[in-house]
């Protein structure tokens, strides 16, 4: 999409200040249970500043939502079609990651599928980001990530595919030399047995 990182950082500030007064928080609640500075999250609001993975991470931890739920209300239309050229990207400007909405916005559909190119040596924790009833799977295409769900370790190479519950933090890694490519499904999953 040809949208500016200003654009997106502007689009993104006005969608938290919107889910925050949805949810009834003041700035001052929302930056105490995402635990970042209240004035951080101001100008955050105000697209003065281009926030990190993990910063948006944390806010989405205080607002209760995914941060791909994040990136997918930024999107303009509902379509059926996702067209390349059309979708959102997002770079991170901490890490450099490139993260890239490829579902069709606005459906409705429970599944939301997003495309991540990690750069070599890039690390990106989140903490806070815990929910029950959403499942993940991450599926690498290209290259090799070290990720950990808890205290649990994996080291995933080009074609496998990891399923998780969001209920503890996760740590992304690349540790290779090359980047890493691979998708992120997220949708509402079954009861655990």
């Amino acid at each position: 999409m040809s949208m500016t990182d200003s654009d997106i950082d502007q689009r993104l500030g006005t969608r938290i200040k919107a889910l925050r007064a949805a949810a009834g928080l003041t700035l001052d609640a929302l930056a105490e249970a995402g635990g970042v500075s209240r004035a951080m999250l101001s100008r955050i609001e105000r697209g003065e500043s281009s926030p990190t993975a993990q910063l948006l991470g944390r806010i989405c931890g205080g607002l209760g939502i995914t941060l791909s739920t994040l990136f997918a209300a930024t999107e303009k239309t509902a379509s059926p079609l996702s067209r390349r050229a059309d979708q959102t990207v997002w770079r991170d400007p901490a890490t450099g990651y490139v993260r890239r909405n490829i579902s069709p916005a606005g459906t409705g559909s429970p599944v939301e599928i997003v495309e991540v190119e990690f750069p070599p040596g890039a690390v990106v924790g989140f903490d806070n980001q815990r929910f029950t009833g959403i499942d993940q799977h991450i599926h690498v295409l290209d290259g090799r990530l070290d990720f950990s769900l808890g205290d649990e370790n994996f080291v995933l190479a080009a074609g496998d595919c990891l399923h998780m519950r969001l209920d503890r933090p996760t740590l992304f890694r690349n540790t290779s030399g090359a980047p890493v490519r691979y998708l992120v499904t997220l949708g509402q999953g079954g009861p655990r047995p």
